[in-house]
């Protein structure tokens, strides 16, 4: 979330750029099988968020002109221009300029006295921009409950909902209606002709920090998680819990909620983040896994490919790989697509102005042609510099993601098993220093197979297709 929050976070991202690190790529060529016979996960998509006011700014609130704003949108969302990006984050608000219901109505069996302005902080303005785009999966997260819902009475600084186990209230038991709070939020979206389907009602429940946060135990998520999900149903929502702070931590929600008979028929979707933790392996759940948040550290707005210092483009694309090959995730949600200052955002705005990260290309690189319900399929290589992964589309295109860890252009044979594909073309994209998703020449396939060069330190994304 923010920068200064996540000293912690430093050392685990240093960590996953020097993880994979290995000796110079060796000259012979090298190798790769794509295996349509072995599946793995079906792919939810590739989003972001813009929460905490920073869709107000792209919106033009500190001065971005239409003109920019539509330049900044195409670069998150166009599948030609941009990233292609495919889900978008909302943030459900908890302060009293934010929150659909910013007073105490009474009590929490009072009637409720909801409010609701048409553009909730910029972001149903841009809800309804990723919809003209194509994109149809929004997540809509609470960070906290308004503060009179809460032990501590504020919608920071942690506390917990009044009414769950262990965190009684003078006021009452107010489980019931912060989970209507939370069903009305998407109500008031299907308004204005946004369909959200993924509902949180907490988001890092184990990290305090002095903006919109709010505590849950595994035992309490799993206690709330019953509430909310008949209320969600009946509206057509799926429950997604508990975006904990690291990827280890969240193991301890997921298994909770595993070991509860009710709450693992009701959450739908395990989130995690890592900033606490990196992905070491999969969720402890047979149920849909996103990577629901992260962005590295820093202190300076940084914009390059390959220096590392731990939140370059590089740093970006294996995360994601690891997430993909490693985590077994659904959909990798990032933070910021963009945002002020010394953000790790993709892309910073300034007044009139905005810049683009390579983090930007780096996720676009898996974006852009891992299309909504892609299939992961099997991969190997004979070089372990190469980090490969693929992915079979529901119109038929592989797309191949080829990221060489190695310092030596890496020339690749690929051969093409169990996916249908004997004659065709593989058209790359090159990222790296000097290309962002930079169209090369097409490769013909051939007997199932297609040998190209994969630069040092550098991200090709094929893009695969069958001859008629």
């Amino acid at each position: 979330m923010i920068a200064r929050l996540r000293a912690l976070a430093a050392t685990a991202v240093l960590g996953l750029g020097l993880l994979v690190v290995g000796p110079p790529s060796a000259t012979a060529a090298a190798t790769a099988t794509v295996d349509g016979a072995r599946t793995h996960q079906q792919i939810d998509g590739f989003g972001f968020s813009e929460a905490f006011g920073r869709a107000q700014i792209m919106h033009g609130s500190q001065g971005l002109s239409a003109a920019k704003q539509r330049e900044i949108v195409d670069l998150l969302l166009s599948r030609s221009a941009g990233a292609g990006l495919s889900i978008l984050r909302l943030h459900i608000g908890s302060t009293t300029g934010s929150s659909i219901q910013p007073a105490n109505p009474g009590g929490p069996n009072a009637t409720p006295r909801y409010v609701w302005d048409r553009d909730d902080e910029s972001q149903v303005w841009l809800a309804q921009q990723a919809k003209a785009y194509g994109v149809n999966r929004f997540y809509a997260n609470a960070w906290s409950a308004p503060g009179y819902m809460k032990t501590n009475g504020d919608e920071a600084h942690g506390g917990s909902l009044c009414g769950l186990s262990g965190a009684s209230c003078a006021s009452g038991d107010w489980r019931r209606a912060y989970a209507n709070y939370l069903v009305q939020y998407a109500k008031f979206y299907a308004q204005e002709g946004i369909t959200i389907n993924d509902i949180g009602f907490t988001n890092e429940p184990d990290y305090t920090t002095d903006y919109s946060s709010m505590r849950f135990t595994p035992a309490q998520a799993v206690e709330f998680a019953k509430v909310l999900g008949p209320i969600a149903a009946t509206a057509g929502l799926k429950v997604a819990c508990c975006d904990s702070f690291g990827w280890n931590q969240q193991k301890t929600y997921s298994s909770a909620i595993e070991a509860d008979a009710t709450a693992r028929g009701i959450v739908a979707t395990h989130t995690g983040h890592t900033y606490a933790s990196q992905i070491t392996g999969p969720l402890p759940t047979s149920k849909r896994t996103w990577m629901s948040e992260w962005n590295p550290s820093g202190t300076t707005w940084n914009e390059a490919w390959d220096d590392g210092g731990g939140y370059d483009g590089l740093t970006i694309a294996k995360a994601v790989h690891t997430a993909l090959t490693t985590g077994n995730v659904n959909a990798y949600v990032y933070w910021y697509g963009a945002s002020t200052g010394a953000t790790r955002g993709l892309i910073q705005m300034n007044g009139d102005g905005y810049r683009v990260s390579k983090r930007l290309w780096a996720l676009a690189g898996y974006s852009r042609f891992i299309r909504p319900n892609a299939t992961r399929i099997g991969t190997t290589a004979s070089d372990g510099n190469l980090m490969l992964s693929a992915f079979r589309n529901t119109d038929g295109t592989l797309t191949v993601v080829a990221l060489n860890n190695g310092s030596s252009a890496n020339s690749v044979t690929y051969a093409l098993r169990n996916t249908g594909i004997t004659t065709g073309t593989a058209t790359p994209y090159l990222t790296n220093t000097t290309g962002n998703m930079a169209a090369q020449a097409t490769a013909r396939i051939s007997g199932g197979a297609f040998t190209a060069t994969v630069p040092a330190r550098s991200l090709v994304t094929y893009r695969i297709t069958q001859s008629t």
